[in-house]
């Protein structure tokens, strides 16, 4: 029996990190992984899907070479070695997150994990010993009764991310993050799209301005977009899917060649030993405190298993919160509210805090500001002039209380704002700031300005 100071089952975004973090600071760690170190993200999720994305783009702007004064002929895709770029990228950080851990001198335990009593951990015939145990399983794609993946007709996101074709014609089921990311994807490259949507409108989670303008910049690239609709039933009995889409009480049939299901996901909690040490499970989610900790002594559960967001980045700060508390550090807990959440589609979209509409129902007396991209001389010269920047203020405070952004590297700008978020920056505090010239960052400070009737370029 190996006797360890902590030992983080599952090492993704979440566990590796802790791991990591954990050995910096003295620990005695153990990280066990049963499939692939860098868990979903590095592997099938966060990085190999921006990989495609970017052949995407790519592809999506060598179509619009005239407008920048150049000139491409005979513009083609070859999906397979596009695929297998992603795939050679996931590899090479792969092998990264196993130097990583290599270097801080934790040790790595390929193999399925199970609690084993208090305090323990047995992986097959072999039993660790631990004072701190980590939950760090992460989650998988939701399947729906009748919408169940097969890999040729129906896909999840894995199969999307290899598919076995290029289709035709696509329907992607469910537009939060992963839906609308491959929608944009396939579409770009030429692919038939249409997207339904149970909600009312598109990327529900988000503003409802930003995801009324992120629709009309799908449609104008041809997408269809059914919202407030619902797949009822998928015939797979033919040379492709239909599939029976319910929309105001009325339904039709819709042909394609291939479905991705992107309805959500569940944690990775079966066959952990949960219940025989009184971990309570609720949604397939593991139930914690503010700072991780499960009902069971020295067990902690972080990331996609232990619930929503279900952010790659919300589970490295919650392994690095975890492991400074086991070493008896006083870490502060995550605040929800200064996580950004970005969706890497084109156009992007990008947020952090509070929508209007949540900081209203607060009862919060709100001041909103709002600039668009054509009026920013930065992105009329990227030839990027579709996109708008949205602020929402306390109008007694002055407190940021949330920042919404849908358009051209959007996702790289966000972190202005998280950081301002997170140090409660007010409205005077980022007037009196310098933004560069000419940068696409200059809109986040008119749209500060415009809560207060003070843009100067729009």
């Amino acid at each position: 029996m190996q006797t360890y100071d902590m030992v983080v089952i599952g090492a993704g975004p979440g566990g590796y990190v802790c791991a990591i973090r954990g050995a910096q600071l003295g620990l005695k760690v153990a990280v066990v992984e049963r499939e692939h170190l860098g868990g979903i993200c590095l592997n099938w999720g966060c990085i190999p899907t921006k990989a495609l994305l970017r052949s995407a783009e790519v592809f999506h702007l060598m179509h619009r070479a005239a407008e920048f004064g150049l000139s491409a002929e005979g513009l083609n895709f070859d999906l397979d070695k596009v695929v297998k770029r992603s795939r050679g990228i996931a590899r090479q950080l792969n092998s990264g997150v196993g130097h990583l851990l290599k270097k801080h001198k934790a040790d790595v335990i390929m193999g399925t994990a199970r609690l084993d009593g208090p305090g323990r951990v047995r992986i097959d015939d072999k039993v660790l010993e631990s004072k701190a145990i980590v939950l760090a399983t992460g989650a998988r794609a939701r399947e729906l009764p009748g919408l169940e993946a097969d890999g040729d007709k129906v896909w999840t996101y894995k199969h999307a991310m290899s598919p076995p074709r290029m289709p035709k014609r696509l329907l992607v089921i469910g537009s939060g993050a992963i839906g609308i990311e491959f929608a944009s994807f396939y579409n770009a490259l030429g692919a038939d799209v249409t997207v339904v949507e149970v909600m009312d409108r598109i990327l529900p989670v988000e503003d409802a301005e930003i995801s009324a303008f992120a629709k009309k910049q799908f449609e104008k690239q041809g997408m269809t977009i059914l919202d407030g609709a619902k797949v009822a039933g998928l015939d797979r009995s033919g040379p492709g899917v239909v599939a029976k889409v319910e929309v105001a009480g009325e339904t039709s049939n819709l042909e394609a060649d291939a479905v991705i299901s992107a309805v959500g996901i569940v944690g990775n909690v079966e066959d952990l030993g949960l219940d025989t040490m009184g971990i309570c499970v609720e949604r397939s989610h593991v139930v914690t405190d503010a700072m991780c900790r499960t009902g069971a002594e020295g067990i902690y559960a972080i990331g996609d298993v232990a619930g929503a967001p279900w952010l790659a980045h919300k589970a490295s700060h919650e392994g690095v919160m975890v492991a400074e508390l086991i070493a008896g550090g006083t870490p502060h807990a995550l605040d929800p509210d200064t996580i950004a959440g970005c969706t890497y589609c084109q156009p992007q979209v990008a947020s952090v805090g509070l929508t209007e509409a949540q900081a209203r129902e607060k009862g919060i007396d709100v001041k909103v500001g709002r600039f668009p991209f054509i009026g920013n001389g930065k992105a009329i010269a990227l030839g990027e002039p579709e996109g708008m920047v949205k602020t929402v203020f306390d109008s007694g405070t002055g407190a940021l209380l949330g920042a919404h952004m849908v358009g051209a590297d959007v996702t790289e700008l966000i972190q202005g704002y998280v950081i301002g978020r997170q140090l409660e920056t007010t409205e005077e505090d980022l007037m009196q700031t310098i933004f560069p010239h000419p940068t696409l960052s200059e809109m986040m400070h008119e749209s500060v300005l415009d809560a207060w009737d003070r843009a100067i370029h729009f």
